[in-house]
């Protein structure tokens, strides 16, 4: 996955954006998530189960904006923050999404420096594998302290068991599906190892839980990407 990190300590790229990098990104996203469209239908569903028709959303890694593109064109009433670390991304987002430009405010940064809402419903899609487990623990509660009571929180992301050799062979299947060429496959690995952070799904949804959300239902498992909702 190409999204940044939500942690505080990195800082935002500042690459000119171009719109070559806009089309690598939602290329190289559809390569690795399987059934990309479907997702972003699952989470608009998901969210409008308790989002009003006016309703404000929270979007955490938000560059890109393949997800508030989604959920915008879906949702004609709603408004959407959207957050990223990343200048260059969140051009991308903006340009990916000009037609919904009166109802989408972006902002560079973290957690932390987001509105503080109280929003109707959050999504974080494919962002918490880059999140370090310690900071992850604070995205989740300072996500919960965004939200009214009861409303939606939508994640996916990469999570499969992290005990061998289960491990070697999901992270072999991520890379076979995202057709990594043979040539790169140790250097994919060693990326993998380095620079993501990858829970168990045991593990994410006790984190979910010990956050205070409430009712974590998986809604998602493609390869070893996994989603869930839960509320706040």
């Amino acid at each position: 996955m190409s999204k940044k990190p939500a942690s505080p300590h990195r800082p935002a790229s500042s690459t000119a954006f171009n719109a070559n990098h806009a089309r690598t990104y939602a290329e190289g996203a559809a390569r690795q998530v399987p059934g990309l469209a479907g997702l972003h239908r699952m989470i608009s569903m998901l969210l409008a189960e308790r989002v009003p028709e006016h309703g404000r959303i929270l979007v955490l890694g938000a560059g890109g904006g393949l997800e508030l593109k989604a959920l915008a064109d879906d949702h004609a009433g709603w408004s959407f923050a959207g957050i990223d670390p990343s200048a260059d991304m969140l051009r991308s987002a903006e340009h990916l999404t000009a037609q919904h430009a009166d109802r989408i405010a972006l902002q560079e940064g973290y957690i932390d420096t987001a509105p503080k809402g109280p929003f109707d419903g959050a999504v974080c899609l494919l962002t918490l594998h880059f999140v370090p487990r310690e900071q992850r623990f604070e995205t989740l509660l300072q996500l919960h302290a965004r939200l009214l009571p009861g409303a939606p929180l939508v994640l996916a992301h990469i999570s499969f068991p992290q005990t061998e050799p289960e491990r070697s062979q999901w992270i072999a299947r991520h890379l076979a599906f995202a057709d990594t060429a043979p040539a790169n496959v140790e250097q994919a690995k060693q990326a993998i190892a380095s620079k993501l952070c990858i829970l168990s799904p045991e593990d994410d949804e006790a984190m979910l839980r010990e956050t205070g959300f409430s009712d974590v239902t998986l809604f998602y498992a493609g390869l070893t990407i996994r989603g869930w909702v839960s509320y706040a």
